[in-house]
C-alpha cells in the first residue's frame, strides 16, 4: 500500500504545471485526486494540459498503489462551480483528506516591467483567483473536513510574499493566501484539521519554460535562475508526505520553504537533487505554527 491508498484529494488548478505535479505524486503513492481546471480540450490553451490528461496519468501512476484521478472541469472564479465540485466529491468518497489550493489566475503582463498603474485592473483577477478562490474552496472543505476531525488544506504561496517579484498585485495576493491559512489554522485547529502555505521558488512549469525561452535575461535573475529551480513533482512530493504525517498538526498554520520542508521530510527532488531555499536570498516567512505561539489544544 501507498503512503496515501485510500486518502482523498483536491488539487485546483492542475491542468497543467504545479498542479499537475502535485497531483501525479499524490496519486503515485495511492491517492484519489480530483484534478480540477478549466482547460478540457487539447489546443484551447497556448500551453499543453488538460485535466483529463491529467487525470489519466495520474491513474496510471497510481495503478500500483490503489491511487486515480478524476477530471472536474471546474473555473475557480465561478463560486457555483466551486461547490458542484465539493458536493461531488462528498456524494462519490464521503471524506476529504486534503486540500491543495494551487490554482492561479497568472496576468499575462506578470513578467512585464512596468509600475501598478500602467497595468490594467484586470490584473485583479489574480485576487479573484487566487486569493478569494483559495477561500472559496477551503470554506467547502472545511465542512467535510471538520466533522470527520482529520484534514489538511494546502496554500501554495511563494517569496513574493515578503520579497517585491513581479508587481504590486502578485505580491499582495501571496501575502494574503500565507496570512489566510495561518488564521484558518487558528479556526481549525479544535478540530484537527490542519492549514499550511508552502512557498514556491522557481519550478519548471510549462509557463516558466516559455517565459524563460522567449526572455533569456530572466535566467540572471536570483528570481528565475534555471539552476536552482524544481520540478513540478518536488512540491508534490513535500504535500505527499505532510499528508502522510500523522503529527500534521503540530506544523498547522505556519508558512513554510518547499525547499526546507523537503529537508525535514528527507525529500529530493525527481533527479535526487536538494533543491536550495533561498531564505538568505529573498526573504523569510512570517508566520510560524500557531502551537508555537500558544494556540491550540498541544496534541
Amino acid at each position: 500500500m501507498g503512503a496515501l491508498t485510500g486518502k482523498v484529494a483536491v488539487v485546483t488548478g492542475a491542468s497543467r504545471g504545479i498542479g499537475k505535479g502535485i497531483a501525479l505524486v499524490l496519486a503515485e503513492q495511492g491517492a484519489t485526486v480530483y484534478v480540477t481546471g478549466r482547460t478540457v480540450t487539447p489546443g484551447e490553451y497556448y500551453l499543453p494540459g488538460t485535466v483529463g490528461e491529467t487525470a489519466a496519468l495520474c491513474t496510471e501512476r497510481g495503478a500500483a498503489e490503489g491511487g486515480k484521478g478524476i477530471a472536474v472541469a471546474c473555473d475557480h472564479g465561478d463560486d457555483a462551480q466551486v461547490a458542484a465540485l465539493f458536493e461531488r466529491v462528498n456524494a462519490e468518497q464521503g471524506r476529504l483528506d486534503l486540500l491543495v489550493n494551487n490554482a492561479f489566475q497568472l496576468s499575462d503582463d506578470l513578467i512585464v516591467k512596468q509600475p501598478f498603474w500602467e497595468k490594467p485592473l484586470s490584473n485583479l483577477e489574480m485576487w479573484q483567483v487566487g486569493v478569494k478562490s483559495s477561500f472559496v474552496a477551503a470554506w467547502h472543505a472545511a465542512k467535510i473536513m471538520v466533522p470527520q476531525k482529520s484534514g489538511l488544506i494546502v496554500a501554495i504561496g511563494g517569496y513574493a510574499a515578503v520579497s517585491y517579484t513581479f508587481g504590486v498585485v502578485f505580491g499582495t495576493a501571496k501575502s494574503a493566501v500565507d496570512r489566510m491559512a495561518r488564521d484558518m489554522a487558528i479556526e481549525l485547529e479544535p478540530h484537527d484539521v490542519a492549514s499550511v502555505s508552502l512557498w514556491q521558488g522557481l519550478t519548471f512549469t510549462e509557463k516558466a519554460h516559455y517565459n524563460l525561452n522567449a526572455n533569456p535575461d530572466m535566467k540572471g535573475s536570483t528570481v528565475t535562475n534555471p539552476d536552482i529551480g524544481s520540478s513540478v513533482e518536488h512540491p508534490g512530493r513535500v504535500i505527499a508526505a505532510m499528508a502522510a504525517d500523522d503529527k500534521i498538526m503540530r506544523l498547522s498554520g505556519g508558512t513554510f520553504i518547499t525547499a526546507e520542508a523537503a529537508q525535514l521530510y528527507g525529500v529530493t527532488d525527481t533527479d535526487g537533487r536538494t533543491i536550495p531555499s533561498l531564505r538568505a536570498e529573498r526573504g523569510s516567512p512570517i508566520w510560524q505554527p500557531i502551537r508555537a505561539h500558544g494556540y491550540g489544544n498541544g496534541r
